[in-house]
């Protein structure tokens, strides 16, 4: 069963900053780099409990080739992103974003 996903304002600031930053890095990156995000939301979305839950009910899908981490909780059949966040920043960070 495929969840939806709702990626939260904070988590799309975070998601496009990183892209923006990639893109100035080399053109094209940041679309590779997205790329990268989409297939991480696609195996959340098919397989919501295959990512390790690290903290409560916030699961941490660790993305492949980029050093970024996405955050997220399943409520009501729905995957909610609270954060894709760079690797080498606190890990306790996204705790913040917590309702």
């Amino acid at each position: 069963m495929t969840l939806p996903i709702y990626i939260r304002p904070e988590a799309e600031d975070d998601l496009d900053d990183a892209a923006a930053w990639y893109q100035t890095q080399m053109v094209g990156l940041g679309y590779e780099f997205l790329d990268e995000i989409k297939k991480t939301l696609q195996i959340m979305a098919d397989n919501p409990e295959i990512f390790q839950v690290i903290y409560k009910d916030v699961h941490r899908a660790v993305v492949q080739r980029f050093p970024f981490v996405i955050y997220y909780q399943i409520e009501a059949e729905t995957i909610v992103v609270l954060g894709i966040i760079h690797a080498s920043r606190n890990p306790h960070d996204w705790k913040k974003r917590l309702n």
